[in-house]
C-alpha cells in the first residue's frame, strides 16, 4: 500500500518541487540582477563623478613652459636649408636610404659631387686654374672626356664685371680729359694771339734790327714751350704732394700700401704732352707774328 502511494504521489511531488525551485530560482535571479544593476549604476555614477572632477582639475594640474619647450627642440639647419629639404622631399620620386643621404648632403670622399677651393690670393687662383686646365687637357687627350673637371671661377666672373665697369668709367674720364685738352689748347692759342697783338711794336723792332721771320716765330714758340713745361711740372708736383696723405690714410685705415703713385716715366710723359700741346697751340700765333710787316708794326701804338 505504501509503495503504491509513493508511486502515485512521486510524480506530483516532483512536479511541485520543480515548480517551487523554478519560482525560487527566478526570484533569486531577479533579486540578484536588480541588486547588481543597482550596484553597477551606483558604481558608474560614482566613477563618472570622480572622472568629471579629475578632468575638471586636469587643466590646472598640467603646466607647459613655452620657452623650455622651444629650447628643447633644435635643428642643425636654418630656415632656408629646412625649406629646401622639405621641397626635395616633396619632389622626390623615391624616399630611399641613398636618396635621403644625398638630399641631406652626404658625400663619399672617394666620389665627391663637388669641391670648393678658396685660394688665398689671385696668384694662387691662377695656379689652381692652370693645374685644372692641364688636367682637363690630359684626360681629353686620352679619350676620357667624362673625367674632365667642370668648374666655375666666381671670382673671375666678379672681377670681369668690375673690370668692365672700371673700363667704362675710364672711357668716360678719358672723354672728359680729351675735351679739357682741346679747350685748353684753344685757350693757349687765343692767349698767344693776344700776346702777339699786344707786342706788335716789339716784333717791328726785332725785324728792324735784323731778326728773321724764323727768329720771331721762335721767340713765341719758346714762350709757349716754357709755359707748357711749367704747367706740366706744376701738375706733377701737385699730384706727388697729394699722394703722401692719401697713401698714409689708405695704409692706416684700409691697410693698403701705395694706393696712389705716379711713376717717373709716367710723369715725364705727362710733362711732354703738356709741352707738346702748348707748342702746337702757339704755332699759328707765332707764324702770324713772324709775318708782320716791320713798318706797320713800328707804326702801331
Amino acid at each position: 500500500m505504501t509503495d503504491y502511494v509513493q508511486k502515485q504521489l512521486a510524480p506530483y511531488l516532483q512536479q511541485a518541487m520543480d515548480q517551487v525551485m523554478k519560482s525560487i530560482s527566478d526570484q533569486i535571479a531577479a533579486t540578484v540582477s536588480a541588486q547588481l544593476k543597482a550596484g553597477a549604476a551606483g558604481l558608474m555614477n560614482q566613477m563618472a563623478t570622480q572622472m568629471s572632477s579629475s578632468f575638471a582639475n586636469l587643466a590646472s594640474a598640467m603646466h607647459v613652459d613655452a620657452s623650455a619647450f622651444a629650447n628643447a627642440i633644435h635643428f642643425n639647419m636654418d630656415a632656408e636649408d629646412l625649406s629646401s629639404l622639405m621641397m626635395s622631399y616633396a619632389k622626390a620620386s623615391k624616399l630611399t636610404y641613398d636618396n635621403n643621404l644625398t638630399t641631406l648632403g652626404y658625400a663619399d670622399e672617394a666620389d665627391p659631387i663637388s669641391v670648393k677651393i678658396f685660394p688665398r690670393d689671385f696668384e694662387a687662383k691662377e695656379r689652381v686654374l692652370d693645374h685644372i686646365d692641364a688636367y682637363n687637357k690630359q684626360v681629353k687627350a686620352s679619350g676620357h672626356d667624362e673625367q674632365a673637371i667642370s668648374y666655375t671661377d666666381y671670382m673671375g666672373i666678379i672681377m670681369g664685371s668690375v673690370t668692365d665697369i672700371v673700363n667704362t668709367i675710364s672711357l668716360v674720364l678719358i672723354a672728359f680729359v680729351s675735351i679739357s685738352l682741346v679747350v685748353s689748347s684753344i685757350m693757349i692759342g687765343i692767349i698767344t694771339y693776344i700776346s702777339v697783338l699786344e707786342r706788335k711794336k716789339e716784333i717791328g723792332i726785332l725785324r728792324a734790327i735784323g731778326a728773321s721771320k724764323r727768329n720771331v716765330a721762335n721767340v713765341f714758340n719758346a714762350e709757349t714751350f716754357i709755359e707748357g713745361l711749367i704747367a706740366g711740372v706744376f701738375a706733377v708736383v701737385v699730384v706727388v704732394a697729394v699722394s703722401f696723405p692719401v697713401n698714409a690714410w689708405a695704409l692706416t685705415a684700409k691697410q693698403v700700401p701705395n694706393l696712389m703713385s705716379l711713376p717717373v716715366q709716367d710723369a715725364l710723359v705727362l710733362i711732354a704732352i703738356s709741352v707738346l700741346l702748348t707748342v702746337v697751340a702757339g704755332l699759328l700765333p707765332a707764324r702770324s707774328a713772324s709775318r708782320k710787316d716791320p713798318v706797320e708794326a713800328l707804326r702801331s701804338e
